[in-house]
């Protein structure tokens, strides 16, 4: 089947427009995307050729996208200029990498929900409603986590023939 180029394109310009949308910034999801349906990873050149954006908007969207845990950097052969690709197990490693987070979370709106001492609050409502489902994310992203993994074992091993 031969590549549908404006198909990609009206998918990958909606999926932008849905990432940022939801609250994603916009040129990190315009980068994410171009990784995302790349074949191998891109410079900052082809990356900024592939969305027209500037060598300081390319690099700042990348930076964002680093330490977000979806893109990583492979320095080219024999050349001073750094690849970016997008990785393999992006989102499980983003997941992972914040979900310690939900704990954290959960302590600190019980906390702020302790200091102000009146169940009758709604503050303290809210926070004890917030506090209890990141509890509840936290105790269920190991079981979500490994049933993905189980899941996607089975997608990609090799079938017997």
């Amino acid at each position: 089947m031969a590549r549908d180029e404006v198909s990609l394109r009206a998918a990958v310009d909606q999926s932008t427009a849905v990432l940022a949308g939801a609250g994603f910034p916009r040129m990190p999801a315009r980068v994410l995307m171009a990784l995302l349906v790349s074949d191998r990873g891109l410079t900052a050149s082809e990356l900024g050729g592939e969305i027209g954006a500037s060598a300081a908007a390319i690099s700042g969207a990348v930076r964002y996208l680093e330490q977000l845990g979806v893109v990583h950097r492979v320095r080219e052969r024999g050349s001073r200029r750094d690849r970016f690709e997008f990785s393999d197990d992006a989102w499980y490693r983003a997941i992972v990498q914040k979900s310690s987070i939900y704990s954290v979370i959960a302590e600190l709106s019980e906390r702020a929900a302790d200091a102000i001492d009146d169940e009758s609050h709604a503050g303290v409502r809210r926070l004890r409603d917030t506090a209890g489902f990141y509890r509840f994310l936290d105790g269920k992203m190991p079981e979500l986590l490994a049933e993905w993994d189980a899941q996607r074992d089975a997608t990609v091993a090799p079938s017997a023939g």
